[in-house]
């Protein structure tokens, strides 16, 4: 259990940078997230005139836009943070040895993975809307890409690197945000190291 409150941006940075990574919402580890070690007001307030007051949810953009942690959906599917400095340990373990051409080649990886990666490798960070347009996820065309999208971050190759927000006529921002993805490695650097995992512990958290 996290026994520090967190109440700003950089309590949060802090922690995370010392002891390694922090899911976003509770889950199988009591007091391990975000969620549970946060203060009140910087938790979900709710909405007023349409804006989203949650401290916590602004964080996720800014503490990206300034490379102080990794965020993605890492941890049975949910989003959390990753330390800078563990990321490229972290990376090692989920590939387990392959980069993702070696993971499509040996079946391992489906061709709806590849051509999210291929699209994303060929015309950079991307928001959420522009791959799904190009790559046909729309209503009679293909289905899945939430699915596609967070088993490609599960596996660290795909990352968040930014959120695009809606906005209104006086400038103000709204909605929960448009993400926008990159490749790891164009992203967060080139610092993996192949090799295998123990294949006794599980990759799912």
């Amino acid at each position: 259990m996290i026994i520090t409150e967190i109440r700003t941006r950089r309590d949060l940075v802090d922690l995370v940078n010392e002891i390694g990574f922090l899911p976003f919402f509770s889950g199988r580890i009591e007091g391990f997230s975000l969620e549970e070690s946060i203060s009140f007001e910087a938790w979900y307030q709710g909405r007023w005139s349409g804006r989203v007051k949650w401290d916590a949810w602004d964080w996720k953009g800014e503490v990206l836009q300034k490379k102080e942690m990794v965020y993605g959906k890492f941890f049975e599917k949910k989003a959390g943070f990753i330390s800078v400095k563990l990321w490229p340990d972290f990376c090692n373990y989920r590939r387990d040895g392959y980069d993702f051409d070696a993971r499509f080649e040996d079946g391992l990886a489906s061709y709806k993975d590849k051509g999210v990666v291929d699209y994303i490798t060929g015309a950079g960070a991307m928001l959420t809307r522009d791959i799904k347009d190009s790559l046909n996820y729309k209503k009679d065309g293909n289905k899945g890409f939430e699915t596609v999208i967070t088993r490609l971050q599960m596996q660290t190759y795909v990352v968040p690197v930014n959120f695009e927000y809606s906005k209104r006529k006086n400038g103000d921002e709204y909605g929960w945000g448009n993400c926008c993805y990159d490749i790891a490695e164009n992203y967060w650097g080139d610092q993996y190291k192949v090799q295998k995992a123990p294949h006794h512990v599980s990759s799912g958290f």
